[in-house]
């Protein structure tokens, strides 16, 4: 039996508008069940789908699960270290690729090219737009805060091939890198895991759903180990060919509302 929704955003529960379709809000509004957006997104690029989706206020899971909040309360907090964060921007430097930073609701960028404009785009949130070295020396005086919940790198798809390899040489463990794109690299704190979180946030949150009670949705690698935890694991249709084979159930493409069509049929 369903207990609680959790759903992946991009490439799974938005529309070929890269919204909130009306056949998506309408079905989630008549569904009494908990729904938790679950994403590599800032809390900030999430809110108004919440709102969408008249869920706001409920708790969401951030950053591939690195950050997790109920309102304003941290129920869960990983950080990539200062250190960590300097390599990495060597890294983007030698390659000349774009590098995003990102700590809670703060986003960071070097300037507005096609990269960041393309995330204002994509998710409705404007970065603050300064210096490297600027944001660096941020970091490093704020280290009570903790370091960056994400950074990621966006460029030419030879360049990001080279900058992966040496970020994996350099770093190893100590962080997890994700091919999101041939174009886009994200890395968040080892550790981080949409599965872990979702775990977490049940214990804290929703004790009477355990996992094999969760209808799950996701599209991308960073899905699978979630939609193999879950009691229902739903790939939808457009999804890499590995997170499908993982999944229990397949849903429609994301663009003909996969997620809600799902739902109405298994509900």
């Amino acid at each position: 039996m369903i207990k609680l929704i959790a759903t992946d955003i991009d490439g799974t529960l938005l529309d070929q508008h890269r919204s909130i379709s009306d056949h998506t809000a309408a079905t989630f509004k008549i569904i009494d069940l908990p729904k938790i957006l679950i994403s590599a997104r800032m809390p900030q690029a999430m809110y108004y789908l919440q709102e969408m989706l008249d869920i706001a206020g409920t708790p969401i899971i951030c950053y591939n699960g690195a950050l997790v909040l109920d309102r304003d309360e941290v129920l869960y907090n990983l950080h990539i270290p200062f250190e960590q964060i300097e390599t990495l921007a060597a890294t983007a430097l030698e390659h000349d690729l774009h590098i995003s930073l990102y700590r809670k609701d703060e986003w960071f960028v070097t300037a507005m090219d096609q990269w960041a404009q393309r995330e204002v785009n994509n998710t409705r949130v404007q970065p603050t737009v300064q210096d490297l070295q600027q944001t660096l020396d941020y970091f490093e005086n704020t280290r009570d805060q903790g370091g960056a919940h994400k950074v990621m790198l966006m460029g030419d798809m030879v360049a990001m091939d080279s900058a992966f390899a040496k970020a994996e040489q350099q770093l190893g463990n100590q962080v997890h890198l994700y091919r999101s794109k041939d174009t886009y690299t994200e890395i968040t704190p080892a550790g981080t895991s949409k599965k872990k979180a979702l775990e977490l946030l049940l214990k804290e949150r929703f004790q009477e759903s355990g996992m094999e009670h969760v209808a799950a949705f996701g599209d991308n690698y960073n899905d699978t180990e979630m939609l193999q935890a879950v009691g229902y694991g739903v790939a939808v249709a457009n999804g890499r060919d590995e997170v499908k084979q993982a999944a229990r159930y397949i849903a429609d493409h994301h663009k003909k509302d996969g997620v809600a069509l799902w739902l109405q049929e298994n509900l």
